[in-house]
């Protein structure tokens, strides 16, 4: 009996990696580990301020990045999730003040209002002040199956990424050049490069120190989150002209009010988009050597010049 020849299989395309389903996934662990990491103790006001903020939603772009680089150099999610919700909070601590009177001197964040329009200005400087300490016992007390020098290490990563020499040191240099009319690129560069940029490469480089990876891919990670870093912060600066308060979920335009030098204001706005894709391109070229596996960390580059909040 004569078989009928089969019709040829159809070539098959690869899968293409779906940024939006891995950033969901992310975001829910990292939400239902950020719910469960602070309960509400006595006093109680002082737990709730510092709830509702941490738990106000957002992105959660930092705990994302150290899990992903966690699992790109061998580790896992879950010697990597207690330092992922110390970075959120953070970067959650350098919201509430950032947004102090005294400081920026926002009405809302993320669509709520703000920590100091809902508490007081008092109680939100404490709630920041609790989520900083906080975040340090978190690592040192939840870090599970990880060798207590690279916890060690973490620790220090951190207290580093926060003070004079990261988030600190950035934003007094912030404060100190608004309103002047002479502001460098070069300056412009050192602000974010600490003020934001800072916290990103401590999330990509801590993830890596947790999974124990090896100093060139340390190197090689960092200079990865310091191109995202300042590409980041550009579309920030881009999207205070071009978006609306309901996308950012917040006021839009303040960069303007407060005469805050930005990249748009240097070098306008296409020269800047363009600035920031060459950032990302750098940034991904840093993955080549992880293949498909470095698919997470090369979407989220990609994904870092195309949001529109």
């Amino acid at each position: 009996m004569v078989q009928a020849d089969k019709k040829p299989r159809k070539s098959e395309k690869p899968l293409t990696f779906d940024l939006n389903s891995y950033l969901k996934q992310q975001k829910d662990l990292v939400e239902k580990a950020l719910d469960r990491s602070i309960a509400i103790a006595r006093p109680e006001k002082i737990y709730e301020a510092m709830r509702y903020s941490l738990l106000a939603g957002g992105k959660r772009l930092r705990p994302i990045l150290c899990l992903a680089t966690c699992e790109l150099t061998g580790g896992d999610a879950e010697m990597a999730m207690p330092t992922a919700c110390a970075l959120e909070m953070i970067h959650t601590m350098s919201l509430i003040h950032d947004d102090l009177p005294a400081m920026d001197n926002d009405d809302f964040r993320r669509g709520k209002p703000t920590n100091h329009k809902v508490y007081g200005d008092d109680i939100a400087i404490l709630a920041g002040d609790g989520l900083l300490a906080y975040a340090f016992e978190y690592v040192a007390t939840q870090t599970k199956n990880v060798a207590p020098e690279n916890i060690i290490r973490v620790v220090a990563c951190l207290g580093h990424t926060v003070g004079a020499a990261g988030l600190v040191g950035g934003q007094v240099l912030d404060l100190e050049s608004e309103g002047k009319p002479d502001v460098t690129a070069e300056t412009l560069s050192f602000i974010h490069t600490h003020k934001t940029g800072a916290l990103l490469e401590a999330s990509v480089v801590s993830g890596a120190i947790l999974a124990n990876a090896p100093q060139e891919d340390i190197d090689r990670l960092s200079k990865y989150a310091q191109n995202i870093g300042l590409a980041f912060q550009i579309i920030d600066d881009i999207l205070d002209i071009t978006a609306t308060d309901e996308q950012l979920g917040k006021t839009a335009g303040k960069d303007l009010e407060a005469q805050k030098a930005t990249y748009p204001s240097l070098w306008g706005l296409e020269k800047s988009r363009v600035k920031a894709q060459e950032l990302v391109d750098s940034a991904i070229a840093q993955l080549s050597i992880y293949g498909a596996k470095a698919e997470p960390l090369r979407a989220v580059a990609n994904y870092i010049v195309t949001r529109d909040r």
